[in-house]
C-alpha cells in the first residue's frame, strides 16, 4: 500500500507554554493529518535533551521528555492555577531550551506538590510504576542525584555512586526520597499524555513513526546503570567514540562523541540492552526508524579526545547476526533503516538481508546525472522511503535558494516545473509520484519555510532543534491542497 506522511517533532507544534506539548495541539496535528491524507506522523526520539539539546542525545532511551508535558492538562486536574499557567506562557517564534531548563521543572514540581497526598493510593501510578520498574528506578535516581550535583555528568560525581556501589546507591535513595518520586511522577504524566495521543492518531488512521537512535550519550542514564556493554576505561570515560568521517555534511566528518557498544558483551549477553530498547520502542512506535543503520554493518571508532572524526577507523558490526537475533524475539519487525552516508556493498547486502526499507533523499538527487541513485527513476525497488530531506537537510526552500541556476534548471526539466514560484511544490508532488513506498515530507516544506527554519545543521552548535509552527499556519486550504495531491498519486 502506497503512503505518506510528515515529518514535524513533538518540539515543533505550536501552544503558548515555550515547547510543543503532547496537548490539544498534538490532537489538533493529528486531525491536519487526517484532512491531509496523510496516514504517518513521524517524530524525532521522545528523550529528555541535555546540553545542545538534542533529541539525539538524550539522557535516556527509555524515559521521555517533561518538556513535552502538556500544562493545560495539569490546570485541568487541579494541579496548577491559572496564574502558575499564565506566568509559565513564553512568547517566540522558537522554542528557548535555556529559559525552559531554568522555570519548567520547577513549575512540575509544584505540580507534584499537589498530587503527592494522594499518590501514595493512586492504582495507575502504582502500576505504571511496577511495569516500568526496569528501567524507571535507575532513572529516578540518576536524576534525583544529577538534580543535587548542578546536573553535572554522571561520570563526574564522587566514585562510589559513579560506580554504582550498592551502598551508595542504597544511601543516595533514601536521601533523595522525595527527589526520586517526583521523576517517576514526570514519566507517569508523560506517558499516560502520550498514549492518550498515540491512540487518538491510531483510531484517526495515523500511525507514528519514531527514531531510534544507534547511540547514546556518555552522559546518560543507558551508560551509567550498563557501563559494562560499552567503550569505557577503568574510570569510566571512552575508550573511543562514535561518528563518520568526511562526507556530504562536513569536510571533517561528524565527531558526535557518543561512547561506541562492545558488542561482544552484549552478545554474551543475548543483546538484552537491545531488545529492551526495541520491546520499549515498539510499544511507542507502529513504525521505528533506526538512525545510522550503517554502522551495523561497520561503525567509524575514533579515539576519544579527538578534535575531529578525521582519524577514525572503520570496525565490523554485529550485522546480520544480530538482526537475526532480534526476529526470533519479534517476529514483526516495522523497521525503516536510515541507510544514508558512505555505504558499502556490505550495507546493501545487510539491508537487504534484514528486508528492512531503506531511505531515499529527494535533495540528493540532483547533484550528479541521470544516474544518481536517489533521483526517482533509479529506484530499483519500490521497498523504500523516500523524503524531501531530513531533520539533518535544509527545508526545499532552502535548498533551492542555495542551489546554482544549473541545478535549478535541471530541477525544473526533471519535475517539469513551469516556473521559479512552483519549485516547492513540483519538488513535493515528484515525491509523490515517485514508486516509493512511502513518502515523506517535513512541515516546512508544505509550508515552503526557509533556511532560518530548518530543524539542525550536524555539527553546529546553536539554534538547532528549536523550529516551531505559529498558530494559523495549518490551513484548512493548505490540507486541503496537500490531500488533492495525495490522492492524485495513489497515497489517500
Amino acid at each position: 500500500m502506497r503512503q505518506s506522511g510528515i515529518l514535524l517533532h513533538i518540539s515543533s507544534l505550536p501552544g503558548p507554554y515555550g515547547i510543543g506539548s503532547l496537548g490539544k495541539e498534538a490532537f489538533a496535528f493529528v486531525d491536519f493529518l487526517k484532512e491531509s491524507g496523510q496516514s504517518i506522523w513521524q517524530i524525532l526520539p521522545l528523550g529528555p535533551t541535555s546540553f545542545g539539546d538534542s533529541p539525539y542525545q538524550s539522557l535516556s532511551s527509555f524515559a521521555g521528555n517533561p518538556y513535552f508535558i502538556d500544562i493545560d492538562q495539569l490546570l485541568e486536574k487541579g494541579l496548577l492555577t491559572p496564574s502558575e499557567c499564565e506566568q509559565a506562557q513564553m512568547a517566540g517564534d522558537f522554542v528557548r531550551y535555556g529559559l525552559l531548563f531554568d522555570t519548567r521543572f520547577a513549575l512540575l514540581h509544584k505540580a507534584f506538590l499537589r498530587a503527592l497526598p494522594t499518590m501514595e493510593n493512586d492504582r495507575a501510578f502504582a502500576l505504571f510504576c511496577q511495569e516500568n520498574a526496569w528501567w524507571l528506578d535507575d532513572w529516578a535516581l540518576y536524576m534525583a542525584i544529577k538534580q543535587h550535583r548542578q546536573m553535572a555528568p554522571w561520570y563526574l560525581w564522587e566514585r562510589p555512586l559513579r560506580k554504582r556501589e550498592a551502598q551508595a546507591l542504597q544511601q543516595a535513595g533514601q536521601e533523595y526520597e522525595q527527589d526520586v518520586l517526583f521523576h517517576r511522577f514526570l514519566q507517569f504524566l508523560f506517558y499516560e499524555q502520550w498514549d492518550a495521543l498515540k491512540a487518538y492518531a491510531n483510531q484517526n488512521g495515523v500511525q507514528i513513526l519514531g527514531d531510534v537512535p544507534i547511540y547514546v550519550a556518555h552522559d546518560s542514564c543507558d551508560v551509567w546503570a550498563n557501563s559494562e556493554i560499552f567503550e569505557l576505561d577503568e574510570e569510566l570515560m571512552p575508550k573511543r567514540v562514535a561518528g563518520v568521517p568526511p562526507d556530504y555534511f562536513s569536510q571533517t566528518g561528524q565527531l558526535w562523541g557518543n561512547p561506541l557498544y562492545r558488542w561482544d558483551v552484549l552478545k554474551g549477553q543475548g543483546y538484552r540492552y537491545w531488545v529492551r530498547r526495541m520491546r520499549h520502542a515498539f510499544g511507542l512506535y507502529d513504525w521505528v526508524r533506526i538512525d545510522h543503520f550503517r554502522g551495523f554493518a561497520a561503525y567509524w571508532a575514533v579515539p576519544y579526545g579527538e578534535e575531529t572524526a578525521q582519524n577514525g577507523c572503520w570496525e565490523k558490526g554485529p550485522g546480520e547476526e544480530f538482526f537475526a537475533f532480534l526476529r526470533r524475539v519479534f517476529p514483526k519487525l516495522p523497521i525503516i533503516a536510515e541507510d544514508l552516508g558512505i555505504l558499502t556493498q556490505e550495507v546493501y547486502d545487510l539491508l537487504a538481508k534484514t528486508g528492512f526499507a531503506g531511505m531515499k533523499v529527494l535533495q540528493f538527487a540532483f547533484d550528479s546525472d541521470a544516474n544518481n541513485a536517489y533521483l526517482p527513476h533509479n529506484f530499483a525497488s519500490p521497498h523504500c522511503v523516500l523524503y524531501t530531506g531530513t531533520h539533518d537537510n535544509d527545508t526545499l526552500q532552502g535548498f533551492l535558494d542555495s542551489a546554482g541556476e544549473e541545478k535549478l534548471r535541471y530541477i525544473d526539466a526533471y519535475c517539469g516545473i513551469s516556473h521559479s514560484s512552483l519549485r516547492t511544490w513540483g519538488l513535493l508532488a515528484t515525491g509523490m509520484r515517485s514508486t516509493a513506498q512511502i513518502f515523506m515530507a517535513q512541515m516546512q516544506d508544505y509550508l515552503s519555510l526557509g533556511s532560518q527554519y530548518r530543524m539542525n545543521i550536524p555539527s553546529s552548535m546553536g539554534d538547532n532543534w528549536c523550529f516551531r509552527l505559529q498558530k494559523g499556519q495549518l490551513t484548512e486550504g493548505l490540507a486541503k491542497r496537500i490531500a488533492h495531491m495525495t490522492q492524485l498519486f495513489g497515497r489517500a
